[in-house]
C-alpha cells in the first residue's frame, strides 16, 4: 500500500542522476571517462565533445549539471575559452524547468553521500567550498564545468578560475574523488585536487610581485613576436639581460614558456 504523500520518507525519494558532459580531444580518454563513470551510482553521461567549440555547443543544446572540460583541446578553442563560454549561458526557459522537484534532493543526496570524502581542507585528498553561484543542480542557469586536467601551473589555475570553473581536478586523482567532485560541482561546491589547493593557497598567502617597467618593455616586444636578439637590439640591452628579465617575467606570472607569457599578460590586460 502507497502512503499518503506526507507520510513519505524524503530519503527514499527518487534522485536524478547527475548529467555530464565529457569533453576531452582524446577519443581514448573519453572512452576511459565514460566506462569509469558509467560505474558510478548516479552519475550519467549525456554527451561527448570532442574540442571546444562541440563543448560549447553541447552544453547549450542538453544543459548538463555538469561539464568535465580538459584544457588542451588541439585546433579551435581551448579549455579556458569554452568554459568562459559555458559560464556565460543564459539561463534556461521557465519551461525548461517547470515540472521538476527534484534539484533540492540531488543537493542533498550529494552531501549525504559525500560531504564526508568531499569537504576536506588542503592538506587531505581535496579541498571544497561552496561555489560563489551555487545553484544546486536544478539545471536552470549554466552549467557547471569541472576542469579535468594534467596541467596544474598557476596560470592555468587562475585562468580557469577567472573563466568560471566551479572545480578543478587532476587527472591523477583516484575515481572516487572525480565523483564526488562532479557531485559536488552539481551542487555548486567548488573542488579542488591537494596539490591545486596547496597552489591557491601559496598564491594567497605570497602575491607575486608586479612587473617591472623594463619587464614590461620586454613583454611588449614578446607580443610582437621578436626574438631575445631582436627584444636585445630594440631595447638596446645585451641578450643575457634579456634572458634574465623573462626569467622573472616567467615566476611573476606563473608561466614557462613566451606563448604562456603573452596569453597571461593579455588576460591581466598588462599589455596595451
Amino acid at each position: 500500500m502507497t502512503p499518503p504523500a506526507g507520510d513519505r520518507d524524503p530519503a527514499h525519494t527518487p534522485v536524478r542522476p547527475v548529467r555530464v558532459l565529457l569533453c576531452d580531444d582524446h577519443a581514448v580518454v573519453r572512452a576511459g571517462l565514460l566506462a569509469l563513470l558509467s560505474s558510478a551510482h548516479g552519475i550519467e553521461v549525456i554527451g561527448e565533445a570532442g574540442d571546444g567549440e562541440e563543448a560549447v555547443a553541447l552544453a547549450a543544446a542538453l544543459r548538463p549539471d555538469v561539464v568535465l572540460m580538459d584544457l588542451q583541446l588541439g585546433s579551435g578553442i581551448d579549455g579556458i575559452e569554452a568554459t568562459r563560454r559555458i559560464a556565460g549561458l543564459p539561463e534556461r526557459e521557465a519551461e525548461g524547468a517547470a515540472g521538476r522537484d527534484d534539484g533540492p534532493d540531488v543537493e542533498r543526496e550529494a552531501g549525504r553521500a559525500d560531504g564526508r570524502d568531499v569537504e576536506r581542507d588542503a592538506a587531505g585528498r581535496g579541498a571544497t567550498g561552496r561555489g560563489a553561484a551555487g545553484r544546486g543542480a536544478t539545471g536552470r542557469g549554466a552549467p557547471h564545468v569541472l576542469v579535468l586536467t594534467t596541467y596544474d601551473t598557476d596560470a592555468d589555475i587562475n585562468r580557469a578560475i577567472e573563466a568560471g570553473a566551479t572545480g578543478y581536478l587532476l587527472k591523477a586523482e583516484r575515481p572516487e574523488e572525480l565523483f564526488s567532485a562532479i557531485r559536488a560541482a552539481a551542487a555548486g561546491r567548488s573542488t579542488l585536487s591537494a596539490p591545486v589547493a596547496h597552489r591557491v593557497l601559496a598564491q594567497m598567502r605570497s602575491p607575486r610581485p608586479g612587473l617591472t617597467d623594463r619587464e614590461l618593455d620586454i613583454l611588449g616586444q614578446l607580443a610582437r613576436g621578436l626574438s631575445n636578439r631582436e627584444i636585445a637590439r630594440a631595447l638596446f640591452i645585451s641578450e643575457a639581460t634579456v634572458k634574465t628579465h623573462l626569467g622573472r617575467i616567467y615566476d611573476k606570472l606563473g608561466v614557462d614558456t613566451r606563448a604562456g607569457a603573452v596569453s597571461v599578460a593579455k588576460e591581466q590586460r598588462l599589455l596595451p
